[in-house]
């Protein structure tokens, strides 16, 4: 997939930081796609050091691995994760880079907020640098957001387009190796939960 030019635009490109100030202690998509989400992260045995980006006041894991950290925009949200034993506040879209040495996680996450990121490439090729060698990369969405925040790729197609470009963004970065693509929840009446994840490849090196 190419992405053409004001693919990664957004109708809303003030500051970030601002936008996200306000506290919403709130989930994002309903219960039944929670769920979804939680037996996904069970099923694919997310364990030990996980990083959870875009993170919030919950992380949607049951159990909590031993050890989880909490990366995302506001500071009160984040502290109130009692699933995480650290967090960090950081705007992925102003800095990609993300403050950890290389293979520092087992696995990591980014539940409904991949959308939102403006510099996706970028990011992946961070996750896979700091995940260890077959360390899974999972990302999940439904069709909620904020939309003066997604980006217009986003927003210009449907869930199958969406689930594409998620998997375009793994198959861009040579960390990873091939993605899956699954609807969790396809007999549910609710919030679609859609997943795409893949595994640090253990072959490449930077």
């Amino acid at each position: 997939m190419q992405f053409p030019p004001g693919f990664f635009d957004r109708a809303d490109p003030g500051d970030d930081a601002r936008f996200y100030a306000f506290d919403r202690f709130v989930t994002h998509i309903d219960d039944g796609a929670i769920a979804a989400v939680t037996d996904l992260y069970r099923e694919l045995g997310l364990s030990g050091d996980v990083l959870d980006l875009c993170s919030s006041w919950i992380s949607h894991f049951d159990p909590a691995p031993a050890r989880l950290i909490a990366l995302g925009m506001n500071e009160a949200e984040l502290a109130a994760n009692a699933a995480a034993a650290g967090y960090v506040v950081h705007d992925l879209n102003a800095e990609p880079t993300l403050p950890f040495p290389d293979g520092s996680f087992d696995a990591a996450t980014c539940c409904v907020s991949v959308d939102y990121l403006t510099r996706p490439r970028e990011v992946f090729a961070e996750v896979g640098r700091v995940l260890r060698p077959g360390g899974a990369f999972v990302c999940t969405f439904s069709n909620r957001c904020f939309p003066t925040k997604a980006i217009r790729g986003w927003l210009s197609t449907d869930d199958r387009g969406r689930c594409a470009i998620v998997a375009t963004y793994f198959e861009a970065t040579p960390w990873f190796d091939a993605p899956t693509v699954e609807l969790r929840n396809p007999r549910s009446s609710g919030d679609p939960l859609y997943a795409v994840w893949a595994r640090r490849t253990v072959s490449f090196s930077a």
